[in-house]
């Protein structure tokens, strides 16, 4: 355990160096998926100064960086990507999403919660980590992408294939994507729910609104349906995982013209579903109730992402340790929220982690971290590295 302070925080002496300025240096490459923007040169470049072998992989126009310290087990890989969303009107942001701002204990611009931050501070954990014990036992790596913001099509997964491909595996990988909800290290996450969008077509038959006798709206006609998948119970979930969830984002219907019933009406809808279904069986269920509805539809299905859930071992339990001793707080271990390209790693890793900053303005105007979030998360990788690899 590290020297403490009286103030509970660990002591000047044993901090890793600041992660703020490399922070900096990322946020102010403009990397709208799925540029990158020069950020994995950028990073490319100080790995290979400590001893990283430093390997581009380009597909398509997704720029990929697997960087590896080691040829021995364990691996202990840190994720993330280089990839911002758009920042949406510029008049809202109090400044420059890309020329990054420190105000108010915090520092602001696109990227500065999801996930620049977090990947500033891998680096100066891993720097300050080799400084200590140059000659660590097992691996370091980094595995970063400009694709996950995406369809991430291109990024993460086509990295494992490659890594899958040479027999080349990984221990333990730490994703840093903003996982703590209203302070650092309150939550982390250890699988994630799988998603399923479809787009649902109904047809009926366009005509006047005055005589309904001539028409078959198809509106009316799906409304039912929609209520009835809306109510069902599709699973109970889990000890891991709450229930699968189903709702409408969108529907589309009409002319434009108040006097005419329209022809088709599309709507889309999504699941968000746990280990206890799969997209075969929901794909099966839905089509079934709407065939009982007597619809004449048509279904496109869309699968964004399978379940998955990391084994509860050595690394979740290191990761949690070295929150408390860093933030005071128990982590939760949940598997909440959206999907991240954890759902690749797990396919040539066995434990999964996903610990970053707070998410509260994650793809929002005027997206910040805590200055003290950027002390105490490379703290928190450095104590990781150093008890996963003595």
């Amino acid at each position: 355990m590290p020297e403490r302070s009286a103030a509970g925080s660990p002591s000047a002496a044993s901090r890793p160096p600041s992660a703020l300025e490399l922070a900096k240096e990322l946020i102010s490459r403009k990397s709208i998926t799925p540029e990158d923007g020069g950020c994995q040169e950028l990073l490319a470049a100080r790995l290979a100064k400590v001893g990283f072998q430093c390997e581009p992989m380009k597909f398509g126009a997704v720029t990929n960086l697997w960087a590896r310290r080691g040829t021995g087990h364990p691996v202990v890989c840190f994720a993330g990507h280089t990839d911002v969303v758009p920042t949406g009107p510029l008049s809202e942001w109090h400044s420059d999403p890309f020329v990054p701002t420190t105000r108010e204990g915090k520092l602001f611009g696109r990227g500065a919660a999801d996930m620049k931050s977090s990947i500033a501070c891998f680096v100066v954990a891993a720097e300050s980590f080799l400084k200590e014990r140059p000659g660590h036992s097992g691996s370091i790596a980094l595995l970063l992408t400009s694709d996950e913001e995406g369809p991430a099509l291109d990024g993460t997964v086509k990295v494992v294939d490659a890594l899958k491909k040479r027999s080349e595996r990984i221990d333990y990988c730490i994703v840093g994507e903003p996982s703590s909800v209203d302070a650092l290290g309150d939550t982390m996450k250890i699988g994630r729910r799988g998603s399923l969008s479809g787009r649902l077509t109904v047809r009926g038959v366009q005509g006047h609104v005055a005589y309904p006798h001539l028409v078959k709206n198809p509106i009316h006609m799906v409304a039912p349906a929609l209520a009835e998948i809306s109510t069902t119970e599709w699973d109970k979930g889990n000890e891991s995982f709450p229930p699968t969830s189903f709702q409408v984002s969108n529907i589309h219907a009409g002319t434009g013209a108040g006097n005419v019933v329209p022809g088709t009406v599309e709507v889309d809808f999504n699941f968000r579903f746990s280990t206890e279904s799969t997209d075969a069986s929901l794909k099966k269920r839905v089509e079934s109730i709407l065939a009982e509805h007597g619809l004449d539809f048509r279904l496109e299905w869309t699968l964004g992402a399978r379940p998955f859930l990391s084994k509860r071992g050595r690394l979740a339990q290191v990761v949690q340790e070295a929150a408390r001793r860093h933030t005071g707080r128990h982590g939760e271990l949940e598997t909440t929220g959206g999907t991240s390209d954890a759902r690749f790693i797990i396919d040539i890793c066995p434990e999964i982690i996903e610990l970053g900053p707070i998410n509260m303005s994650i793809h929002k105007l005027n997206e910040h971290i805590r200055l003290e979030e950027l002390e105490q998360l490379p703290a928190i990788y450095l104590d990781v590295l150093r008890t996963l690899l003595p």
